[in-house]
């Protein structure tokens, strides 16, 4: 794993272990605070309570099985092959009891599966997506805030609008990115209660609703309401906005050019915004222009309020946050790459695109945790069982990608649309040619001297110039989608 054995940090899987130590030996008033015993620069808890819950948890097992793993300030940089195995379990325990339970359920769930074996195979899709396996059992990540959002997403598909909002409050208070999902959820509920009429039931429903996310927060921070400062110091760990617009460059040694696969560091190559722009200013600057790529799907989505449109609001949002929002992680991608997952079944073809790409766009930071063969195979996995189970180069028609109403609405150039299905080919063909070579030059070549940061550029800029292109892509989708239209009469 990436910084093993490398002091004075070790990475991330130190830091999910630092937190157990944390958690385990401070009272909870201390995890947030910088203290004699609690060093914040040193991995400092950044994460929602219900992450410092889980860690906790995790500790407690590790104390009864070797007390060592987690000795206040002795235990740091502890690194043993009983230890990973350790670590590994709880990941894998965690994606046994809350991801892939609802994965399945989800799968099955879906009124356009006839049979059980299309069921499985969708399943099966969903849980090799390559970018998820690596970062989670590679990159040492837990995937329980993405869990949770799926079960939220599976409650609201059977109108359980209260079951749907604590799963999602849940994910909230694990991973304060879940944010990037925030807006649809909303807007999607929002829209409910007005077609239920807010004079009446609506109104009902919504308070109902904004009781239960409070109720849920309030449980998640009960802890940490004693007093004011708790609450505040919380959230200054959540939101660092002091460290700037490229927050995870800070973190790069050497500090080299932004390698995430979003707007602004993909500018930065060409542009140095942190030079000539103010920090106070960058922060407006990318609230203001991820607000306008939202804002057309959000008002979508709440004046005609339908599953399908909610969940591939769910990717457009995502997908707008991460490319154009503050402090912005390549791991971030993930959080657009799951609502992908869930609609693979409408859109095969463009499903299996946006995952490849999403799984490229984190290469570097993938080379560097050693993981090229394991990206290798599961991206060769994933793409063999994604053609033989969709037949994906069958379906690249406008029907099958949801482009036919966008089509007729051009009315003179419908003309083009008869060879559109052969340029998507070409273009997904060219597409993966290329990821597939610049992974092979990231692995095997070195760059020149005088541009060490060649291949993790290159592999930035294309990938965004991939993602500015699906947002474009769904963003079409919802605006000229006429399902949403029908699909709103069956809420009542």
């Amino acid at each position: 794993f990436l910084g093993a054995g490398k002091p004075p940090m070790y990475g991330d899987y130190e830091a999910q272990r630092h937190w157990q130590e944390v958690t385990y030996n401070l009272p909870i008033r201390q995890w947030y605070f910088n203290t004699s015993d609690n060093n914040l620069l040193y991995w400092g808890l950044d994460y929602p309570p219900l992450t410092a819950y889980h860690s906790f948890l995790c500790a407690y097992i590790a104390k009864l099985i070797n007390p060592d793993w987690i000795a206040l300030h002795t235990s740091r940089g502890y690194e043993s092959q009983p230890h990973k195995l350790f670590m590994r379990t709880t990941v894998f325990v965690a994606d046994l009891l809350v991801y892939i339970p609802a994965v399945i359920l989800y799968c099955f769930s879906l009124k356009e599966t006839s049979t059980k074996k299309k069921a499985s195979i969708r399943a099966l899709c969903i849980l090799l997506y390559p970018g998820l396996i690596l970062i989670d059992h590679g990159h040492f990540q837990y995937p329980l805030s993405l869990g949770f959002a799926l079960w939220a997403v599976l409650c609201l598909s059977y109108d359980w609008d209260f079951l749907g909002s604590v799963a999602f409050c849940l994910a909230l208070n694990y991973k304060q990115m879940e944010l990037y999902h925030s807006l649809p959820f909303f807007c999607y509920l929002l829209g409910k209660c007005f077609k239920k009429g807010l004079k009446g039931k609506g109104l009902v429903l919504l308070m109902k609703i904004a009781g239960t996310v409070v109720a849920s927060f309030a449980v998640c921070w009960l802890p940490f309401c004693t007093d004011m400062e708790q609450i505040m110091q919380v959230l200054r760990r959540l939101f660092p906005i002091d460290r700037g617009l490229f927050e995870a460059c800070m973190f790069s040694s050497p500090p080299p050019h932004c390698k995430f696969a979003n707007v602004w560091c993909s500018l930065s190559v060409l542009i140095k915004i942190k030079n000539i722009v103010s920090p106070q200013t960058q922060l407006k600057l990318s609230f203001a222009v991820t607000f306008l790529s939202l804002l057309p799907t959000c008002i979508k989505l709440t004046v005609q309020p339908s599953l399908r449109g909610f969940k591939f609001a769910l990717v457009s949002c995502a997908l707008s946050f991460f490319l154009f929002s503050y402090q912005v992680h390549e791991k971030s991608i993930l959080l657009a790459s799951l609502p992908v997952c869930l609609i693979i079944n409408e859109i095969p073809f463009m499903a299996t695109w946006f995952l490849l790409v999403s799984t490229f766009s984190m290469l570097p930071l993938l080379l560097k945790d050693g993981l090229l063969l394991a990206y290798s195979v599961t991206m060769l996995a994933f793409l063999s069982v994604c053609v033989a189970s969709f037949s994906i180069f069958e379906k690249t028609s406008a029907e099958d990608l949801q482009l036919k109403q966008f089509s007729l609405s051009l009315k003179g150039y419908v003309s083009w649309f008869k060879s559109f299905p052969k340029i998507v080919r070409s273009l997904f063909l060219l597409s993966v040619t290329l990821m597939g070579i610049l992974s092979l030059m990231s692995a095997v070549v070195h760059p020149p001297q005088r541009l060490p940061d060649l291949f993790p550029v290159s592999v930035s800029v294309i990938s965004c110039l991939h993602f500015l292109l699906f947002l474009v892509y769904f963003n079409v989708v919802i605006l000229w989608d006429s399902k949403n239209t029908r699909s709103q009469k069956k809420i009542s």
